[in-house]
């Protein structure tokens, strides 16, 4: 069953409220500090959460509380016993004194070598690429160049890796989020007074077109890792989408304001079509009432969900045809790379968001052995995915294209076997079926498991599913 969740932001969003009311919604703290460990920075830090009252409205706020060394230094630490202090949106306007500051690629290897699920290290790699983006936009550099104060400090890291592992234990498949108010006034940043909202959310909502409005709050509501956050992993800005509501959490700010400071987050399931006795339930994505756009990076849709292309704002759809999308090639020929960095690249760019990539041997120049690396990703996604490829390879050069493609709609659906579930991948076009392949990666898991071979697992899913299909 698909799981969808919409984030209700009357007074904003902020990393630690996204904690809050992950945790008031049944994820586990233990869970999320046992995950966070992994990060290898758990000295740093100390997360606790506590129930509180705002407006007389009982919610869950999340303290994400950094040692005193990292704010005053180590001679402050060995005068007198540690204190925590903690950098949120709610904190009183006022100079930083010292903050751990990071560049985006020593917070990617600690998200790559911590073996987190999946899904979670998937997002939290977008996320910071997404507010890296934001940031070197504002700054006039690129995005490895960034050095995060505030967004990449300590705190931030906790928020955001905390945010992508509580999605993900919740099984929440597609997420929503609701316009965003603006604020007011001015903070202080990591070396000056700014206007609100900051330089770096104003670049993180115009990545997305994001509604925005005023509620008569004069202060910091959204931060960059809260904007970071829903810009990156929200499918839709708007009203909320039809479900079958199933449970809230409720995650709240430190400051109490006019309206409760609380971060609202329904969680249900798409209901069924009227006409249908299960179905995909995908109405809501149709609703004409919905703003803004969609993300082409957005949590992985399961079972019965279609995999919509469309999210592409290049992508058209024909009547009676394919979906049409415009992509951008990126294309380098290497011959002088360790394959290992290669392979290693290949990650990078897929959890960035390319939509393929992959390598043909080749003979070059002075009859010399290379690789030709060719990336396919959505336009949006070709300044992220040439950053890496420079980075992370000894290349000079890319050279990119545009080209057009025809897609089908995509779905999974799940089926029953003797060994286990299995996913299988349809590929449509309106009532036309063209295509179905099981899982390969679930296969292979239920072939190992069971002691069976991969193609009597595939079979027996394909079977399964034409038998439910006739």
């Amino acid at each position: 069953m698909t799981k969808i969740a919409y984030l209700q932001c009357p007074t904003g969003i902020a990393g630690d409220m996204c904690l809050g009311a992950l945790v008031h919604a049944g994820c586990p703290l233990e869970y999320l500090i046992e995950k966070l460990n992994l990060l290898g920075i758990s000295a740093e830090y100390r997360l606790r959460a506590e129930n509180v009252l705002r407006q007389g409205q009982m919610a869950t706020k999340v303290y994400v509380d950094l040692t005193a060394e990292l704010q005053t230094g180590p001679k402050e630490v060995e005068k007198e016993p540690p204190t925590f202090v903690r950098h949120d949106r709610d904190r009183p306007s006022a100079p930083h004194t010292h903050s751990t500051g990071r560049h985006l690629p020593e917070i990617e290897e600690k998200i790559l070598a911590a073996g987190l699920p999946a899904r979670a290290e998937s997002w939290s790699l977008a996320v910071f690429r997404k507010v890296a983006e934001a940031e070197a936009a504002v700054h006039g550099m690129t995005p490895d160049k960034v050095h995060f104060h505030e967004v990449g400090a300590t705190d931030a890291i906790v928020d955001i890796v905390g945010t992508c592992l509580g999605l993900d234990w919740l099984g929440i498949d597609r997420l929503y989020c609701s316009p965003l108010p603006v604020g007011g006034g001015t903070v202080w940043a990591a070396h000056d007074r700014l206007s609100v909202p900051v330089p770096a959310v104003l670049k993180l909502w115009e990545s997305r077109r994001v509604p925005v409005y005023s509620n008569g709050i004069e202060k910091e509501l959204v931060t960059p890792t809260g904007a970071a956050i829903v810009c990156t992993l929200a499918t839709e800005f708007g009203e909320v989408p039809e479900m079958a509501f199933e449970r809230i959490g409720l995650g709240a700010g430190s400051q109490d304001f006019a309206l409760p400071n609380i971060l609202r987050l329904w969680i249900g399931s798409p209901p069924a079509p009227a006409n249908s006795g299960g179905g995909r339930g995908e109405s809501s994505t149709n609703n004409p009432r919905r703003t803004s756009s969609r993300t082409g990076v957005s949590p992985v849709p399961v079972a019965k969900q279609t995999q919509s292309r469309t999210t592409n704002p290049s992508s058209t759809q024909t009547t009676g045809g394919p979906i049409l999308e415009t992509i951008s090639v990126l294309e380098t020929q290497i011959d002088d790379c360790n394959p290992q960095a290669i392979a290693y690249t290949f990650d990078l760019l897929l959890a960035a968001g390319a939509l393929d990539v992959f390598a043909r041997s080749i003979t070059m120049k002075k009859s010399r052995l290379g690789v030709l690396l060719t990336v396919i990703c959505h336009p949006e996604k070709s300044s992220i995915c040439e950053e890496i490829i420079f980075r992370e390879t000894s290349t000079l050069g890319i050279r990119r294209c545009s080209q057009q493609r025809a897609i089908l709609e995509r779905e999974i659906e799940k089926v029953e076997t003797l060994y286990g579930e299995v996913r299988v991948k349809i590929g449509k076009m309106g009532d036309r079926l063209f295509n179905a392949q099981p899982e390969y990666e679930d296969c292979a898991k239920l072939a190992k498991q069971q002691n069976v071979s991969w193609r009597e697992v595939h079979r027996l899913a394909l079977e399964n599913w034409y038998k439910l299909r006739s």
